[in-house]
C-alpha cells in the first residue's frame, strides 16, 4: 500500500498530548463528531497509563503553529485499541490521517502488538475506507453504541 504524504509547505511534529493542547483538541473534537468526547475524558487519557494520545503539530510556511490532527489509543499486553482519530476541517483530503494512522502502525509494530481493533460509525465512510487501506476487516456491530447509531468493530491482526 503506498501512503499519501500531507502537503509540502507544511511541517509535522508528533508528540504526547498535554494538557496545555486541549482547547485547540476540543474545537476538533466537537467540529469532527457528533457525541464529542469531553475535556474531563480526554484529561484522564492524558493521565492513564495504558493510553497513547497524541497530537499532530502543524507548522505553516509563514511560522504559525496549531494542532492539525490527534489519536488517543491504548496498548494492552498485546492488544491495541484506537479510541479516538481526527483531523482539523480545514486540513482534511491532505492526506494527513494516512500519514498519521501510518505512524500509529508502525507504534504497534514496535510495541509487538499481534492485533489492533477499533470502533467506527456505520456513516463515516471515510474512516472506514482509511481503516480499511490499512487492512482492518469489519468484524461485527455493536448496536446503539453511539447512541443514535450502530458501530462497526474492526480489527487487524498483524
Amino acid at each position: 500500500m503506498q501512503t499519501q504524504e500531507p502537503a509540502k509547505s507544511l511541517k509535522y511534529r508528533l508528540k504526547l498530548m498535554t494538557t496545555a493542547d486541549l482547547d485547540e483538541v476540543l474545537v476538533i473534537e466537537k467540529a469532527s463528531f457528533a457525541m464529542p468526547w469531553t475535556r474531563d475524558q480526554f484529561e484522564r487519557e492524558i493521565e492513564n497509563p495504558i493510553s497513547y494520545p497524541y497530537a499532530l503539530h502543524v507548522e505553516g510556511e509563514n511560522g504559525t503553529s496549531c494542532i492539525g490532527a490527534y489519536v488517543i489509543f491504548w496498548i494492552v499486553y498485546d492488544e491495541a485499541h484506537i479510541l479516538d482519530l481526527a483531523v482539523a476541517p480545514g486540513l482534511r483530503r491532505r492526506g494527513i490521517a494516512t500519514w498519521l494512522f501510518k505512524r500509529v502502525i508502525d507504534m504497534f509494530h514496535e510495541a509487538y502488538v499481534a492485533g489492533a481493533f477499533l470502533e467506527v460509525r456505520k456513516s463515516n465512510t471515510a474512516a472506514i475506507r482509511l481503516y480499511r487501506n490499512f487492512g482492518f476487516k469489519e468484524s461485527y456491530e455493536r448496536k446503539r453504541y453511539y447512541g443514535d447509531e450502530d458501530a462497526l468493530v474492526m480489527t487487524l491482526v498483524f
